[in-house]
């Protein structure tokens, strides 16, 4: 019995010992994570970075708001250990731009994640493969032969014919419009019209119509498990001990595209028309002097990239656009007065208008300020050592620049959570420095950002010029933000419309 109560006791003495111990050993980890922060000149950080996860547990959705919060509380320019992975996190335009100019070969890499391994073909594809000779062959494709000026007026004729349908489509239609449908089925048409000259949306034949519905099918699955977090890329451990799910749901989806965008090839391959060159035919007559480089992998790729990239973007941007000005109708009719005044009521309005319309173009900069389709660009990774606003960031950093919180920044926009298209007055272009870079920056910048303006650009016109357009009920839009990178709408815009007065003779003969 006395044994049992000395084990006991000592037992009960042993305990605090451990208790002291732990937090011995815990102080003294984080004082040489703080030692060797403070001798290797690395950005600060956020206390604390916990063993194993890091900060991952800092995060919540969205993880823009979330990042702005940390960013305003601990500074522009952050370094973050997400699981494994450390992460640089930027809200300052200036160390953006150190990122995008005096760096821009350094951070011109995309970290490896699991959606590029299996979705960008190990890696190989315009936005995953890493900076070299392949990316260089890709963005030469698509910026000179696929997206250049030239080659988008050739398709001019395609973004004028959808304009016209959308028109008589409103005209047609009740006074309530779906607008989020509406605007996505019209840059989608556009889009397939462009890369294969097939429309999907508003024809009644059965078998172009099941078509559409398989395309729509695989770029909403596109999107929803692009935004599906896959620990697995930030704990590879997880993935490890069974993690397979996501993984399973992308290699499924490839298989289904590849499918759909091979049976294209196919098609266009046995009635190639040598007048009429839609982009794939484009490539497939680069691919007979070429073969080994221009494989069909690499065209079903590189349309799947432009696709996704080139309608919910748009097709958002515009839904957003409607949104503010039903809650602003003093905006509505300044960009009619303008329209009327500059191109009148006889006619309808083009895209080389476009750029004679300065108020149109602040309305469309104003609302990529607030509400940016990309609030987190795409991932860079660095190649080698660098320094950033005098802080060194380690060779195969994650950069996350928060363009959403540059453009709500207080300290660089007044009144930044206003709709005020007067601010970009003057502007020329899409691009104001680095606080305002809606297409991103430097070499991995969007290479589509002159389609997009000209989808954007002249759809808008036409919706603006031709209909008055009136909430749904006194109630204001909402304007809430939904789940998704590209930042959806919470709850898609309906609204009314009906023909302006000065339009209606010249809408009778659209």
């Amino acid at each position: 019995m006395k044994a049992c109560i000395n084990s006991f006791k000592s037992s009960t003495m042993e305990v605090p010992y451990l208790y002291i111990s732990f937090l011995l050993l815990l102080a003294s980890y984080f004082f040489t994570l703080h030692l060797h922060r403070k001798f290797s000149n690395l950005p600060p950080t956020v206390f604390p970075s916990l063993p194993i996860i890091g900060h991952l547990y800092l995060l919540k959705p969205p993880v823009y708001r979330t990042f702005a919060k940390i960013s305003a509380k601990y500074g522009p320019i952050l370094l973050l250990r997400l699981g494994s992975r450390r992460v640089v996190l930027l809200s300052s335009p200036s160390a953006a731009e150190e990122c995008f100019t005096k760096n821009d070969i350094i951070f011109a890499n995309r970290p490896r994640m699991l959606f590029g391994k299996i979705l960008g073909n190990n890696y190989n594809s315009l936005v995953w493969s890493p900076y070299g000779d392949t990316w260089r062959n890709f963005r030469r494709i698509a910026s000179n032969e696929i997206l250049s000026t030239l080659r988008l007026n050739e398709f001019q004729d395609i973004r004028v014919d959808e304009g016209r349908i959308l028109i008589r489509k409103l005209l047609s239609h009740s006074s309530m419009v779906d607008m989020k449908s509406v605007l996505y089925e019209l840059t989608l048409n556009v889009m397939m019209r462009m890369i294969s000259g097939k429309r999907y949306f508003g024809d009644d034949t059965p078998e172009v119509e099941e078509e559409g519905k398989k395309i729509r099918e695989i770029l909403e699955e596109s999107f929803l498990l692009s935004d599906a977090a896959n620990v697995g890329d930030y704990l590879p451990i997880l993935s490890c001990l069974g993690g397979k799910g996501l993984e399973k749901k992308l290699l499924a989806l490839k298989e289904k595209r590849d499918v759909f965008f091979q049976g294209l090839i196919e098609q266009l391959r046995k009635s190639r028309d040598k007048k009429k060159k839609t982009m794939i035919e484009v490539l497939l007559s680069r691919q007979e002097s070429d073969p080994k480089y221009y494989t069909d992998e690499m065209i079903r790729g590189l349309f799947m990239v432009l696709l996704s990239g080139g309608t919910d973007t748009s097709a958002g941007t515009m839904e957003w656009v409607m949104s503010l000005l039903l809650n602003n109708p003093q905006v509505l009719q300044k960009a009619q007065h303008e329209m009327d005044t500059v191109i009148g009521t006889d006619r309808l309005i083009d895209e080389s208008d476009v750029i004679n319309l300065p108020y149109l173009r602040c309305i469309i900069n104003e609302t990529q300020r607030l509400y940016p389709v990309g609030p987190l660009l795409v991932p860079h990774e660095s190649s080698e050592d660098c320094i950033v606003s005098g802080y060194k960031i380690p060779s195969g950093t994650m950069l996350l620049v928060n363009q959403w919180a540059i453009h709500h920044d207080p300290n660089i926009w007044v009144d930044p959570e206003r709709f005020d298209p007067e601010r970009f007055e003057g502007l020329e272009g899409t691009r104001d420095g680095f606080k305002f870079m809606p297409f991103g920056s430097g070499r991995r910048s969007c290479p589509g950002e002159g389609l997009a303006m000209r989808v954007i650009g002249l759809t808008l016109g036409l919706l603006i010029q031709c209909f008055e357009w009136e909430r749904v009920s006194e109630k204001m839009i909402d304007m809430t933000e939904g789940f998704g990178l590209n930042m959806p709408k919470a709850e898609p815009l309906v609204a009314k419309c009906k023909p302006r007065l000065q339009m209606e003779k010249l809408l009778l003969n659209v």
